[in-house]
């Protein structure tokens, strides 16, 4: 398992480098030829204006979670990676309510235990051979990660909450292992790719779905057991690499976010889900706050009213994310 150093992340754009070139292309629903690697919205996720010379190899040379303009941004965001797909929708609406930021905002889709590690470093991360330095004005993650942060002063009070998300269990078109349920991906010819606990806050939710469809030691069986056999690769960003090497015939399942299987099947990728029963399934809560020392205060304020508002929780809805409702 690859452990980032503390204080700076190395070599994320390794993730390109696990890919499989006989599985470069595949055939959309469209008919069209498309590429299985990330970044999967072709540019659509970039705020930047001018983008000078476009150089994005997938497979090579790419930096999916990295987006927007660093030369004079009024906005950083450090956003959990689960939704990454949203957010091009989202600064697009905000922009258009706050014109003053368009073109200045800069946001990364990291797992949020990469992120605090990147805050604990000042805002800097070296990504192969490119070391930058872009701190944040607000951050956002699970509920519980966010009032932790705030506890230890990373964080500024009162953390936001907005919406909430569901597991599912990813798999490719067709579901050729025939996977059921959560007890399925407990057998021994059952390979799969599985969020890493060491920095990915959706495996405590995937732990505790496991343990109440099959006890203990289906838990076991899947993180421990087959991790040490092989059947089951932990991820290093989740949000990425579940799909990836599901798509590149690697993986035969993989419990994600049911969102992110949803943007699978509407980008027209060779993905589907099996439903996790609500007696099984693990809920999240996604909040944001502001950072302690926002180069951008009032900005971080506006996005997080922005980010609880109707015009928002419409762009989750498109992807089944539900709104957050205070109980």
């Amino acid at each position: 398992m690859t452990r980032f150093p503390r204080g700076m992340l190395f070599g994320l754009s390794a993730l390109a480098l696990l890919a499989t070139p006989a599985l470069a292309q595949t055939v959309t629903s469209s008919g069209k030829q498309e590429s299985v690697f990330p970044p999967w919205q072709h540019g659509a996720n970039n705020d930047a204006i001018d983008r000078g010379l476009g150089f994005t190899i997938p497979e090579v040379d790419n930096l999916a979670d990295f987006h927007g303009d660093l030369d004079s941004p009024r906005l950083v965001l450090y956003v959990g990676g689960n939704y990454f797909f949203a957010m091009a929708r989202l600064v697009q609406a905000f922009e258009a309510d706050h014109p003053e930021y368009k073109g200045h905002i800069y946001w990364e889709t990291l797992p949020p235990g990469l992120l605090a590690r990147q805050i604990e470093a000042g805002g800097r991360i070296t990504v192969g051979n490119m070391t930058w330095t872009a701190k944040p004005d607000a951050y956002f993650a699970g509920l519980m990660k966010v009032k932790g942060l705030i506890e230890q002063g990373v964080l500024v009070g009162p953390a936001v909450p907005y919406a909430t998300n569901d597991l599912t269990i990813m798999v490719p078109k067709d579901n050729p292992a025939h996977v059921k349920d959560l007890a399925d991906l407990g057998k021994p010819g059952i390979r799969l790719a599985m969020p890493n606990p060491e920095f990915e806050g959706v495996a405590r939710q995937i732990k505790i779905a496991l343990t109440k469809a099959g006890g203990d030691a289906l838990e076991k069986m899947v993180y421990e057991t087959k991790v040490k056999d092989g059947t089951a690769k932990l991820t290093q960003i989740h949000h990425r690499q579940t799909p990836l090497w599901i798509m590149q015939g690697r993986a035969d399942a993989g419990v994600t976010w049911q969102s992110e299987a949803e943007f699978q099947e509407q980008a027209g990728h060779p993905i589907s889900h099996v439903a996790i029963p609500a007696a099984d399934n693990a809920t999240a809560v996604y909040a944001g706050a502001a950072v302690k020392g926002a180069p951008h205060p009032d900005a971080a304020k506006a996005w997080l009213d922005f980010i609880h508002a109707p015009e928002a929780l419409q762009i989750f809805a498109r992807y089944g994310f539900k709104p957050y409702i205070a109980h």
